[in-house]
């Protein structure tokens, strides 16, 4: 009965000591509140901007005939890769073939006339004026025959460049006149990416940087590419401008009017950075807790710049060598007493712990009993 009294008196000493020596969660020696810590400085930073692109053809066009004929052969298939001049369709020419025959009789009896009365010239057996008007008769005969030759030319449709060809909207047979679409024809070797950038980067905008864009049509690819250039103008409604981008395309997986996701990588400058976790919201204002000489915390708003990788760039408010409260600002109000905990401290800790310090926290386990021991009998 001796012995159960005083395990009993054992186990509500332990308890009782247990329950003085622990902190509340949270909390270290006197109520200050466990935080980690950071100080801020200025670090390396080229922060990105990101838009959406429309792709365009370097070179695109929507061939269509020059005069109105019936087809009378295509030459190419939808999808079709062709060469610079390479003929697409033949129109039907046989009225200004024949025409052609015509006019070339007429040329060359016009040029054997205007012969005859050279050698008669030279004799001066004919007026000058006789043999000028037949030069005349003879150049302009030549000329009928060019202008055929060229009406003929217009009955072949070739490629104005190399390109790859959509889909044949014509067949043999088929009347087509001035503006009917016969395909369209797009340059893929390269293509450009349009997209609007805000006008206060546009600064550091200049032909040359670097370029990333990704697709929604091909997940986990990344295109690479550069600024070709940047539009004179600034469109007064959106206050944006547009930039074009220039991308190879080989393997001709970009297509005209595809949506990409453009980044551009801004030059790499100094900058104030904190981690984004030290950073709290409030509606539209964003501040920071720091930690004054007293190890106190006093709330200073900042003004955020751009945030990536789990950083946050600050524009004003703080200045290099400030230290802030990085993890732990939700328990946290102005003039708050912080504990800083060590880099690896467990959460179970006591404050000896906590200020990093392994012999205090080997006395404090040595003097305080395990839980659920069982007391050495007296």
């Amino acid at each position: 009965m001796q012995v159960m009294t005083r395990f009993g008196a054992a186990c509500a000493l332990a308890l009782a000591l247990a329950g003085c020596s622990d902190p509340a969660p949270g909390r270290g020696g006197g109520g200050a509140e466990i935080v980690t810590t950071e100080v801020v400085r200025m670090q390396p930073w080229n922060d990105t901007l990101r838009a959406l692109g429309t792709v365009q053809a370097r070179e695109s066009v929507t061939v269509t005939a020059k005069v109105s004929e019936t087809v009378e052969q295509v030459h190419f298939d939808s999808g079709d890769v062709v060469t610079a001049g390479a003929p697409l369709v033949t129109l039907s020419g046989r009225q200004q073939r024949a025409a052609l025959a015509e006019a070339e009789a007429a040329a060359n009896e016009a040029s054997r006339l205007y012969e005859r009365q050279a050698n008669l010239a030279e004799q001066q057996l004919i007026a000058r004026a006789m043999l000028d008007s037949q030069r005349a008769t003879r150049d302009a005969a030549n000329a009928r025959v060019a202008q055929i030759r060229a009406q003929l030319g217009d009955r072949v449709v070739r490629a104005p460049f190399a390109g790859v060809l959509g889909l044949r909207q014509v067949s043999p047979g088929s009347l087509v006149t001035p503006g009917t679409a016969i395909a369209t024809l797009d340059d893929l070797a390269r293509v450009y990416v349009d997209f609007p950038v805000p006008e206060t980067a546009i600064a550091q905008l200049a032909a040359g940087r670097p370029l990333t864009a990704t697709s929604a049509a091909y997940p986990g690819r990344e295109f690479t590419g550069t600024v070709a250039t940047v539009d004179s103008r600034i469109d007064p409604a959106t206050r944006s401008v547009t930039v074009r981008g220039d991308f190879p395309n080989a393997e001709g997986l970009l297509r005209p009017g595809m949506l990409l996701q453009v980044t551009l990588i801004r030059p790499e400058r100094e900058a104030l950075l904190v981690p984004e976790i030290a950073v709290v919201q409030v509606g539209n204002s964003s501040f920071v807790y720091r930690v004054k000489d007293d190890d106190t915390v006093e709330r200073v708003n900042i003004e955020v710049g751009a945030r990536r990788g789990g950083l946050a760039e600050v524009l004003s408010g703080l200045q290099s060598g400030d230290r802030i409260v990085v993890d732990g600002t939700a328990k946290l109000r102005p003039g708050a007493k912080i504990e800083v905990r060590p880099t690896g401290a467990g959460a179970g800790a006591g404050a000896g712990a906590e200020n990093g310090d392994p012999e205090a926290a080997e006395t404090e386990a040595e003097a305080r009993p395990a839980r659920g021991a069982t007391p050495p009998a007296d």
